[in-house]
């Protein structure tokens, strides 16, 4: 199966935007909330850029912004901005067709794809990085109120 964090690593970049109100982010403290080097934060950036979901400001102070409201980006468009291989792959080499298996399998596994393919577009249109930032801050809250609770408790 093929894996990509790419997807994860956008949702997590654009979150922190959403997070930091239109105050621009630079690639370094981007890269140290997700644990990873800033030229990847630049590349994906770059790409979430060109699908028209962030934008840079330059100078001092200056970094990367969301280039629509948090509400207006759907998972989906952050997916297909960073994401370009299938969910899984077919066999590299073509199988033999000396076998029922093996001259039919692409044709039903590539049917099984597409489907696979359509439930994850539909599930991933369905929420918006609001939602996200939303869930994030809920989690946060709920983290600090135990936290609370456990010092009183102390």
């Amino acid at each position: 199966m093929n894996t990509s964090s790419r997807f994860a690593v956008g949702v997590h970049i654009l979150a922190m935007l959403a997070l930091h109100d239109g105050s621009p982010l630079s690639s370094e403290r981007i890269a140290a909330s997700v644990n990873t080097n800033p030229a990847l934060i630049r590349r994906l950036l770059s790409m979430l850029a060109q699908a028209g979901l962030t934008t840079a400001q330059l100078g001092t102070g200056g970094g990367a912004l969301l280039a629509r409201d948090a509400s207006e980006i759907r998972l989906d468009d952050i997916y297909r901005a960073l994401e370009d291989a299938p969910v899984f792959a077919l066999h590299r080499e073509k199988p033999a067709a000396g076998s029922v298996v093996g001259r039919h399998i692409r044709t039903v596994l590539l049917d099984v794809s597409e489907r696979i393919e359509h439930a994850i577009d539909q599930t991933l249109a369905e929420r918006t990085l609001a939602d996200v930032a939303g869930a994030l801050q809920q989690h946060e809250r709920a983290r600090v109120r135990k936290v609370a609770a456990k010092r009183k408790v102390g």
